[in-house]
């Protein structure tokens, strides 16, 4: 049951109470835990065994076990914990031979005192099976959603601000194991033509490091493209641009990233996180501002379609840094037209030539192609990056819903743009967010058009940005910062009353494009957003509300 598929919690209450499960399984991720706290309670008692997971559920361990000890807790793939906890229940495995469990309890034999227990997880390298169940799937199409798969789990980088120790060493499927579950999806997709045939990996890195990488990878590429599919995933910007590499390695990769998109990639999304040598440092990404921008123009002209995301704020940056991420986000020198005609090796050694990147740049501004703009880094429970807030003294409350916590800004001025940058956000999500849904279940000039929308809110975004910097220089002394939030929520309104404007001109072009569900989604979600007046945070009780 799928609280995503208009399912409420009464009616996975109920489904328990009349089902009377002897193991029930929870999912929960960041925002639910409040949900899963609440069911928890309703069913505590009436089923034997319970299991919870997920990405909020382990950064929650200690908070859950404390409050529900009889509570197992998965902190690894759910495959193989699943399948021995349904051993556990029938007696044939004991409970601390369950793979990739927290628990509370003693050791075998009772020979230690009763506390927090953990397992060891099977690791990536050892799981037999990548692949999801598709009992769900027609309902999902129903809801206007997508298709996700695996063919890789855990990660190649360890990023402070991801405390995702749980997902694991990468480990790649091998690509022969993909027809039988492709032949599946075609009949599924087959049901539902209005639905693009675009299949989402959500896979961290989808590459890898290996000796193998390349030639998996359009393995993989040519399957999916065998079985009429498009896919969409994400990988590091290291699989583009590597100075610890040699021009013959980065030639390779090209001619890899066109074979990929020859094969039915239709996007890829590069987690860049900053272009400020200094903040990427902080953030351990193992990059450098200057590698970034050689590998988005490297893309760009190769014809890769790509989306990037991009943390514009974090707690621990100066003015200098916020300067210089304003200005990366600004350049009109990374997004090169696509050269089709241009071999690898003249692209590789075109996009560290100025005169060749000026020759063929689109001019378009970098943030354009950046997912979500004026983000906030969110110091999550366990991350590296948390740890250093916490050391220059700037941490504050457990906030368990989002498996995180609040922190102030060594820059005062800095944190009172980023809450007014966060109430943008907020404003603006849900009608980005429905655009961006669209984009994924349309092809062609209905897709185009609205990815087109979502610039124009892009294009707001950086404007409410760059007048931050304006009023932030206008306002230097520190004891000017209460000047200063005044004229920062001033600025916002006014912004707002543009991006309405823009958006009451865009919207109507946008429809006539769509689809008849797809316009009625838009169309509702315009008007909401729309009338919508005044400031709120989506998590209200949260004060660094994503």
């Amino acid at each position: 049951m799928d609280m995503q598929l208009s399912v409420t919690l009464d009616d996975i209450i109920n489904a328990v109470h009349t089902k009377q499960p002897d193991i029930l399984g929870i999912s929960a991720t960041f925002g639910q835990h409040d949900l899963m706290i609440r069911l928890l309670d309703a069913v505590q008692g009436t089923v034997p065994l319970i299991l919870v997971g997920g990405s909020l559920t382990v950064r929650n361990e200690a908070l859950l076990l404390e409050k529900y000890p009889e509570l197992l807790v998965a902190r690894a793939a759910g495959e193989p914990t699943i399948r021995d906890v349904i051993a556990h229940w029938h007696g044939d495995l004991e409970r601390d031979q369950v793979h990739g469990i927290g628990y509370v309890g003693a050791a075998r034999g009772g020979a230690m005192a009763v506390g927090r227990r953990r397992t060891a997880a099977v690791p990536n390298r050892d799981a037999d099976d990548f692949f999801p169940e598709l009992d769900l799937l027609q309902d999902t199409f129903a809801h206007q959603g997508v298709m996700q798969l695996e063919t890789t789990r855990g990660c190649t980088s360890q990023c402070s601000f991801c405390p995702r120790g749980h997902k694991g060493m990468w480990a790649g499927g091998a690509p022969e194991q993909l027809p039988w579950m492709l032949d599946a999806l075609k009949e599924e997709f087959a049901r539902h033509p209005e639905i693009s045939r675009t299949l989402y990996l959500v896979d961290e890195e989808a590459i890898g490091r290996g000796d193998d990488a390349v030639p998996r990878a359009l393995a993989v590429a040519a399957e999916i493209s065998k079985a009429g599919f498009k896919w969409e995933t994400s990988c590091r910007i290291d699989q583009v641009v590597h100075p610890g590499h040699d021009r013959a390695w980065h030639i390779e990769r090209a001619e890899m990233w066109r074979a990929l998109v020859r094969d039915g990639l239709r996007r890829m999304l590069f987690g860049v996180e900053s272009g400020v040598t200094s903040i990427l440092r902080r953030f351990n990404k193992e990059t450098t501002g200057e590698q970034n921008a050689v590998a988005i123009r490297t893309l760009s002209a190769l014809g890769v379609p790509t989306r990037f995301t991009y943390i514009t704020f974090d707690q621990l940056m100066s003015m200098e840094e916020l300067h210089a991420t304003h200005a990366f986000q600004g350049r009109t020198d990374l997004l090169l037209r696509p050269l089709p005609h241009l071999s690898a090796e003249e692209i590789v050694d075109g996009v560290r030539d100025p005169a060749f990147v000026a020759e063929h740049s689109t001019g378009r501004p970098f943030y354009t192609g950046i997912s979500y703009m004026l983000v906030s880094m969110e110091p999550l429970v366990g991350a590296a990056y948390t740890r250093m807030v916490q050391t220059a003294g700037l941490a504050g409350t457990v906030r368990p819903s989002m498996g995180r916590i609040d922190a102030r800004f060594a820059d005062p001025r800095i944190g009172a743009c980023s809450e007014r940058a966060q109430l943008w956000v907020d404003r603006n999500f849900a009608l980005d967010y429905t655009l961006k849904s669209l984009e994924k279940v349309l092809d062609g000039e209905p897709r185009r058009e609205v990815r087109a929308a979502r610039v124009v809110i892009k294009d707001a975004a950086f404007a409410v940005f760059t007048a931050m910097l304006d009023l932030i220089d206008e306002h230097a002394d520190p004891s000017q910062l209460r000047q200063l939030i005044t004229r920062l929520d001033a600025m916002l309104d006014g912004q707002v009353e543009v991006l309405r404007s823009r958006m009451a001109a865009t919207v109507p072009r946008v429809v006539t494009a769509l689809p008849p569900q797809a316009a009625d989604r838009l169309v509702r979600e315009h008007s909401r957003w729309a009338a919508t007046t005044g400031w709120t945070l989506i998590n209200a009780a949260d004060p660094c509300g994503t």
